[in-house]
């Protein structure tokens, strides 16, 4: 069972991050693409926080922004009551031993040219003043962890299966022995056998290592079985959040609604009973969102009200926060 604490881990404050759209010769901008308008949560220590949401809605782009890999356009990112938007690269640097990511495909994250042994240990020769033989006995002990033989660290990342490299993966970013990992959709890419096999390893390395993960997925299913609190995010901002257990059970936005009714239930009794929520219309661009609730224009619900102001991000239970006028 995870022991999550009360100390918060990681906060985020109205954090915003704009793309510039720019046209002609002289690249004059003539608008932004809104990735990430506003959002704020924090997480907690050893806490899993999950960010589901429609393709395009900025889950991995706020994942970024959180580790700076992109800079923000306006808001604040505290680690550990360190405010990263504002301290030197140097201390940047030093932050960044306690945090990593974990790729959507492994494929494209691990460099070919390299073995596993180097990929796994190249962190350690940037960050660490570890003599070769200290890195193997490390690398071998990493590969242990996450259920790889040691014997592989002379092989390249194609001479494996994909759930083999996600592990890999995996293992460098454990590499630094961080305390908090953003999880960018890591099993998009794998078959779904291989899937449930990538979970388990997550949750037992949290449970060895004292991990904090921020995990970024579309699946709503498999969100459900890792998270422990739940974040919606819809057109760059934050709809809902909750717990898992409270969300899935009494879901309040109509955004959330619709995404948990066609999550497929197992039993074929009640699914047949369920009525699924169907959104018309496709969602809205985000250089050019609707004014208002940014899903006004595809709500079953929305008042004249929804179209002209945006809703007020409040609690209406303890640890439930939702953005909706009707709520």
């Amino acid at each position: 069972m995870k022991k999550v604490t009360n100390k918060s881990l990681l906060k985020v404050d109205r954090l915003v991050k704009h793309f510039p759209i720019t046209k002609g010769i002289f690249r004059k901008k003539v608008g932004s693409v809104k990735a990430v308008d506003g959002i704020s949560f924090e997480i907690k220590e050893r806490e899993t926080l999950g960010l589901v949401g429609e393709s395009g809605c900025g889950k991995s782009t706020t994942g970024r922004l959180i580790l700076q890999l992109l800079p923000a356009t306006a808001g604040k990112v505290f680690f550990k009551d360190h405010e990263l938007n504002s301290i030197g690269s140097a201390d940047l640097r030093k932050q960044r031993l306690q945090m990593q990511m974990i790729f959507q495909d492994p494929q494209d994250s691990l460099n070919p040219r390299m073995t596993v042994g180097s990929i796994i240990s190249e962190p350690m020769i940037e960050h660490q003043r570890l003599d070769r033989l200290q890195r193997h006995e490390r690398v071998e002990q990493l590969l242990n962890s996450v259920g790889l033989d040691p014997k592989v660290t002379n092989r390249y990342p194609h001479e494996f299966s994909g759930g083999q490299r996600q592990r890999i993966g995996i293992a460098r970013a454990l590499a630094l022995s961080p305390d908090f990992i953003v999880c960018d959709e890591p099993i998009a890419a794998l078959d779904v056998s291989i899937q449930a096999q990538v979970i388990n390893l997550l949750e037992d390395l949290q449970e060895e290592f004292g991990l904090t993960y921020l995990f970024i997925s579309h699946d709503l299913s498999m969100i459900r079985h890792i998270a422990s609190r739940v974040a919606v995010m819809y057109l760059g901002r934050i709809v809902e959040l909750a717990s898992s257990q409270e969300l899935y059970s009494r879901p309040v936005h109509p955004y959330t609604k619709a995404l948990l009714s066609a999550v497929p239930l197992h039993d074929p009794v009640l699914e047949k009973k369920r009525k699924r929520i169907i959104l018309i219309g496709d969602v809205p661009s985000p250089a050019n969102p609707p004014s208002g609730c940014h899903f006004s224009t595809r709500c079953p619900v929305a008042e004249n009200n929804c179209f002209k102001t945006a809703p007020e991000w409040r609690e209406i239970s303890s640890g439930h926060n939702v953005a909706c006028h009707l709520v």
